[in-house]
């Protein structure tokens, strides 16, 4: 499903992350070290080749809610931006951290004239961070980072599981009802 929000186009889909050559750039939901791991870091690392993880390597390690950006490598975008999400229960105040994250990525994007983002749902898998929260977190900053992105014309959202893929739709169809 997609909206048109303001400028913006918002989508939200059902699929693998790491398969999404109809964006410039996907987010990765990184670990510090910016290494190869289990969910969306390892699925992204895998798909890119080793050469992504030569390259993230200097920049590692990041602190929660701090993003990078890196090539693709053997992906089919241009870029990655590298996200690290707060571990729930651990890492403080968690809201404002997983908001830091989706505002980075954007600020990223934005300042590279990328035109197109696709986002998982970050630190909802290992971090512990409950979903329908983190949901929130994500949508409501995305909507307040709008207004100042130049370039950005399309906002993806790239749910993996039918459970995740339904809440998100319906929290898009929340926001086409009060736009």
């Amino acid at each position: 499903m997609k909206i048109a929000y303001g400028k913006v186009e918002i989508e939200v889909i059902r699929g693998n992350i790491a398969s999404q050559p109809d964006v410039d750039a996907v987010v990765n939901a990184a670990n510090a070290q910016l290494a190869p791991g289990g969910g969306v870091a390892g699925a992204l690392h895998a798909a890119a080749g080793p050469g992504l993880y030569e390259e993230c390597n200097p920049l590692a390690p990041i602190l929660p809610g701090e993003a990078v950006i890196t090539s693709a490598h053997n992906l089919p975008n241009k870029k990655i931006i590298h996200c690290l999400g707060p571990v729930y229960g651990k890492d403080k105040p968690e809201d404002s951290l997983l908001s830091n994250c989706y505002a980075n990525a954007l600020r990223l994007a934005n300042e590279n004239e990328l035109s197109s983002i696709a986002f998982p749902a970050i630190s909802t898998g290992a971090f512990g961070y409950p979903f329908k929260e983190a949901t929130n977190v994500a949508f409501k900053t995305i909507l307040k980072e709008l207004p100042a992105l130049k370039h950005l014309q399309r906002i993806k959202f790239v749910m993996y599981s039918e459970g995740d893929y339904n809440h998100y739709l319906q929290k898009l169809k929340q926001l086409e009802e009060e736009n």
